[in-house]
């Protein structure tokens, strides 16, 4: 945006700075919050602080720093607020979990560390961040987010110690795998008074059967993403008595086969159960109508059976799950697999509307940090990441807000 279209925005600007910003309490915060917002929003290639507060008719770059990277403010209190309003304001269909990378080229940042991300497609020098999603078809928004700790930066790795205070890092901030960071986020969110329709999530969160565990023991709705390697039974597969010689007490009922692979049983199921099936408008026009997103996919109705699973129902009888499997016909196997705990009665069009809806969060990463600079923050300390990224998910909130108001011009 220019600066005529930010000066245009300044009053909407500075109510939605006074609400979400309200918890910041000292003097002259909120101000340099509405300044930090208003540089994210310019134009320019940089929207580090430097640059930023060249182009800013405001406070100079000491002081936009000091906000940022060394004020005691709570970030979590602007992300409750934040998340309450838009919550409000979109309706979510979903919260979508999701992480991006950082990628950096010195060992100086926080819980930076040769990781894989998604972001360059490969192990690189970066950080990690997971972030919780407010998703519809049409507008989504960052709502939180968590630095996940490498354990290279555990309190308990050798050497962690001086990077780690160098950094500002708290003593509970330790290594946790990122489905862990995911399901704290889930939890605080609720704790704010909200409530998840629905949970989605790549296999990155999927693949571990003790968050989809966790989301049943919250009775949280989930469609998460999957790999073809998972275990399950076939729905009327029955516990059956083990072999039994003898006096005294029967061993309880079992399931004596080993169970099929996902891919197995979609496999089995072969291209007579293949439905196409066309889930929402795409973004292109042909013949002047717009286009629907179509695909072919599988439905089955299965009993995960990790060991999790097994022992969350005492060894007794396993749930039963949707499994949804994406086979193009162009492809000789299914491409992507999906579990879900919805009802047995869900529309296939609503599961596959609802599985896809993750791609969401792809555009905002796009948006977010090629539009609002969420990558660009050279600071080094763990404050100054927290403050950031909750300075450039109020932005999105804010350009979302002004796009989804049918009163305002849409900024560009």
């Amino acid at each position: 945006m220019d600066t005529v279209a930010v000066h245009r925005l300044a009053v909407d600007l500075d109510d939605f700075v006074a609400d979400v910003f309200t918890p910041l309490t000292r003097s002259g915060w909120q101000d340099r919050a509405g300044y930090y917002l208003r540089g994210l929003m310019l134009d320019g290639r940089r929207k580090s602080i430097q640059p930023m507060a060249a182009r800013l008719a405001g406070p100079n770059e000491q002081a936009l720093n000091h906000f940022v990277t060394n004020s005691p403010w709570d970030a979590t209190a602007v992300r409750e607020r934040l998340a309450v309003r838009m919550h409000e304001a979109i309706s979510p269909n979903a919260w979508a979990l999701d992480d991006t990378g950082w990628l950096k080229c010195g060992t100086a940042s926080v819980c930076v560390a040769r990781q894989y991300t998604g972001t360059a497609g490969k192990v690189t020098n970066c950080q990690i961040g997971v972030s919780l999603n407010l998703v519809t078809d049409t507008a989504s928004c960052p709502a939180d987010w968590r630095l996940f700790v490498p354990e290279s930066w555990d309190p308990a790795a050798p050497e962690a110690g001086e990077r780690r205070r160098k950094a500002g890092m708290p003593a509970d901030a330790k290594h946790r795998e990122k489905w862990r960071l995911g399901l704290d986020m889930i939890d605080e969110a609720i704790g704010w008074g909200l409530r998840p329709p629905l949970i989605v999530a790549d296999a990155g969160y999927g693949d571990a059967a003790e968050f989809r565990q966790e989301l049943d023991n919250r009775h949280l709705p989930y469609i998460v993403g999957v790999n073809c390697a998972h275990t399950a039974f076939t729905e009327d597969t029955q516990r059956t008595a083990p072999p039994y010689k003898g006096a005294g007490r029967r061993p309880p009922l079992i399931y004596r086969e080993a169970a099929p692979s996902l891919k197995t049983h979609v496999l089995a199921a072969g291209r007579a159960a293949v439905r196409q099936v066309a889930w929402r408008p795409g973004s292109r026009r042909r013949g002047g109508r717009i286009r629907m997103m179509r695909s072919h996919f599988v439905f089955l109705r299965l009993r995960p059976a990790s060991l999790v699973h097994r022992r969350a129902v005492d060894f007794g009888d396993l749930p039963v799950r949707w499994l949804i499997a994406e086979w193009p016909p162009s492809e000789p196997e299914p491409t992507r697999y999906w579990l879900s705990n919805l009802p047995e009665h869900t529309p296939k069009r609503r599961l596959v509307r609802l599985a896809k809806l993750r791609w969401r969060i792809e555009h905002d990463y796009r948006e977010i940090k090629t539009g609002l600079g969420l990558d660009h923050y050279e600071g080094r300390t763990w404050q100054g990441w927290h403050h950031h990224t909750t300075l450039v998910s109020a932005a999105h909130a804010f350009l979302t807000l002004q796009r989804l108001d049918p009163k305002t011009t849409a900024p560009e």
